[in-house]
C-alpha cells in the first residue's frame, strides 16, 4: 500500500473514556487507513498522549482541511495537537562550536538519507567547519563572539535568529555550539531546539563534564539530549545513552568514547522530532519510538 498521501497526527488532552475511539472514527469517516498508532496514558498527572500515522485512501483532502476538521473534534477534548504531512521534510539548522564530531555524523546520516531532513543552513561561532558545510553543499554562516559584552551576544544572536527565521526552520539542533543561548532566543525556539550535553543529566552539569566524571570515578559515562530552555542543562530530555569504562582510563579516554556517544544519542533524538514522536509531558517527554 502507497505512502504518498501520508499524515502524523500526534496530541495530548486530560485522559477520559472514548479519546481513541473518537480519533479512529475521525479517520475512517475520511477515508483513512491507520498505518500505526501508539498511545499512554499518564496516571500520576492524568494527561493522554497518542501518535497516530495515517494513509489517505479515500480521496486527499488535503493538511488544511484535515486540520479545520479536526479542530472541532480537537476542542471538545481539549486537546493540544499537530497534523503533520508526513512526506515533508523539516528544516533542520544546524549550531556547532570548534568541535565537530556530532555535525559530522548529523551531515553524513543526512547524506545517506538515514535522517529525513533537510540542511538549509550551519551556523558557528568559529570558522573551523565551513569546508566541510561546502562539501555538502550547505550555506555556513561565520557568526563570531569577540566580546563578553550583553550588547556584542544580542547582535550576534539576531543575526543567528534572523537565519533561523529566513529559512523558516523547524528544528535547531546545537550540536556542541559552546555557548549559552539568552532567555529571549530560548522562548523563540521553546520545543524547537535540542541540544547534546555530554554528560548522563542530571549529573556533571556545566564544563568538562568527563573531568568531573573521572574526579568522580564512574563506572558509566553517558550523553544527553533535550530540548533547550532557559534553565542550563534543565531542558525535558528526549533521549539519553551509556558506555561502561573503568579506573584505568584517563579523562582524554572518557572524553574520546563519550564522542561517540553523544554522536548516537543526539542523531537519534533529532530523529525522533522531525518522525514527530515526541510530545512534551511538562518537564518530561513521551516518546514514541
Amino acid at each position: 500500500m502507497s505512502t504518498q498521501h501520508s499524515f502524523i497526527l500526534k496530541l495530548s488532552c486530560p485522559d477520559r473514556p472514548g479519546i481513541v475511539h473518537a480519533v479512529s472514527g475521525f479517520l475512517f469517516e475520511r477515508g483513512a487507513n491507520i498505518l500505526d498508532s501508539a498511545q499512554f496514558g499518564d496516571s500520576r498527572t492524568g494527561e493522554f498522549f497518542m501518535r497516530v500515522h495515517f494513509q489517505q485512501v479515500g480521496g486527499d483532502p488535503g493538511l488544511d482541511s484535515l486540520s479545520e476538521a479536526f479542530s472541532v473534534l480537537a476542542g471538545e477534548f481539549e486537546m493540544s495537537w499537530e497534523i503533520h504531512d508526513a512526506e515533508l521534510k523539516p528544516k533542520v539548522v544546524i549550531m556547532v562550536s570548534k568541535i565537530g564530531h556530532c555535525l559530522n555524523d548529523l551531515l553524513f546520516r543526512y547524506r545517506t538519507g538515514q535522517l529525513p531532513i533537510e540542511i538549509p543552513a550551519i551556523i558557528s561561532n568559529h570558522k573551523d567547519f565551513y569546508q566541510l558545510a561546502a562539501s555538502y553543499d550547505i550555506p555556513f554562516h561565520h557568526f563570531p563572539l569577540t566580546e563578553s559584552t550583553g550588547a556584542a551576544k544580542a547582535a550576534q544572536e539576531a543575526r543567528v535568529l534572523e537565519v533561523i527565521d529566513q529559512h523558516s526552520a523547524d528544528l535547531v539542533v546545537l550540536a556542541r555550539y559552546m555557548q549559552i543561548l539568552s532567555p529571549n532566543l530560548c522562548e523563540h525556539l521553546s520545543g524547537r531546539a535540542i541540544n547534546i550535553h555530554h554528560s548522563f543529566l542530571p549529573s556533571f552539569k556545566g564544563a568538562k563534564p568527563y573531568y568531573q566524571a573521572f574526579d568522580r570515578g564512574v563506572k558509566l559515562i553517558g550523553a544527553t539530549a533535550h530540548y533547550v530552555t532557559t534553565d542550563l542543562d534543565e531542558g525535558p530530555i528526549i533521549e539519553q545513552e551509556v558506555e561502561r569504562v573503568d579506573h584505568s582510563m584517563t579523562p582524554d579516554q572518557l572524553t574520546a568514547i563519550g564522542r561517540d556517544v553523544e554522536c548516537v544519542t543526539l542523531a537519534r533524538a533529532v530523529k525522533w522530532h522531525v518522525e514527530h514522536r515526541v510530545v512534551l509531558n511538562g518537564t518530561k517527554t513521551v516518546v514514541f519510538r
